[in-house]
C-alpha cells in the first residue's frame, strides 16, 4: 500500500461524508455536465475519484446502464455499492490509483472531479494526459481547484487550474466546449472555488 492509498483508506475509515468538505448531497455541476454531452444513456461513462460520491446515484436514476466508478479507496467504494444496495452490481467498481490504472476499454465519458488535481509532479500529469487521450472516445469533463480555490485539500497539496491552464492541458487531443466556475458549499458550510471544463476528442 502506497502512502497515498493509505491516506484515503484512513480518510474514509474514520470520516463520515458530512465531516470531508467534497460531499455534495446533489452533484448538480457533473451531473448537468454529462447530461448536455449526450442523451444516448448506453454510452459507456466513468467517473474517476468518484469515491462515495452520489453521482452514481442520479446516473442509475437517469437511465444510464454503462457506468463505471474508480477510487483509489476500496472503502470508499465499499460504502458506495452499501448505499447503492441491490443497484450497485449494475456498476463497474474499480479500486485503483488513476495512475495504476490499466483501462480494458474506451469511455465514451470520462468524469473526473476529485483525482486529476491531486497529481502534482508533471510526469504524473502527463501520465493521467497520455491515459485520456488513449482511453476516452468521445468526451472529457474535468473539474478542479480554480486559482481562487484552495492550494491543499484533506492535508494533501493540489495542482489549481484556469480554463485556459486545463484547455491548454488536454489541447492535443481534445477540445474544449464549455468552461465555467462553480462555488462548492462543504457540509461544515464552508465555501470552495473550483472550475468545470467539458470537452470533445478530436477527430
Amino acid at each position: 500500500m502506497n502512502n497515498r492509498h493509505a491516506h484515503w483508506e484512513n480518510v474514509f475509515e474514520t470520516k463520515s461524508p458530512d465531516e470531508v468538505s467534497w460531499t455534495e448531497e446533489y452533484p448538480k455541476t457533473s451531473f448537468e455536465f454529462i447530461c448536455k454531452l449526450s442523451s444516448n444513456t448506453s454510452l459507456p461513462i466513468i467517473d474517476i475519484g468518484g469515491g462515495d460520491s452520489r453521482l452514481v446515484d442520479y446516473l442509475l436514476d437517469k437511465g444510464y446502464t454503462d457506468i463505471s466508478v474508480l477510487d483509489i479507496s476500496e472503502k470508499a467504494l465499499l460504502r458506495a455499492q452499501k448505499r447503492l444496495g441491490e443497484r450497485s452490481k449494475k456498476v463497474q467498481w474499480f479500486a485503483s490509483d488513476i495512475l495504476d490504472f490499466k483501462p480494458q476499454r474506451e469511455y465514451a465519458i470520462w468524469h473526473d472531479r476529485a483525482s486529476f488535481h491531486f497529481l502534482t509532479k508533471s510526469e504524473d500529469i502527463s501520465f493521467y494526459t497520455d491515459l485520456v487521450n488513449r482511453w476516452v472516445k468521445k468526451h472529457l469533463i474535468v473539474g478542479t481547484f480554480s486559482t481562487k480555490g484552495p492550494s491543499k485539500c484533506s492535508g494533501l497539496p493540489i495542482t489549481q487550474y484556469s480554463c485556459d491552464t486545463l484547455a491548454d492541458n488536454f489541447k492535443e487531443a481534445f477540445s474544449l466546449l464549455e468552461c465555467k466556475p462553480f462555488l462548492h458549499r462543504t457540509p461544515f458550510n464552508t465555501e470552495q472555488n473550483f472550475v468545470f471544463s467539458s470537452f470533445r476528442k478530436k477527430i
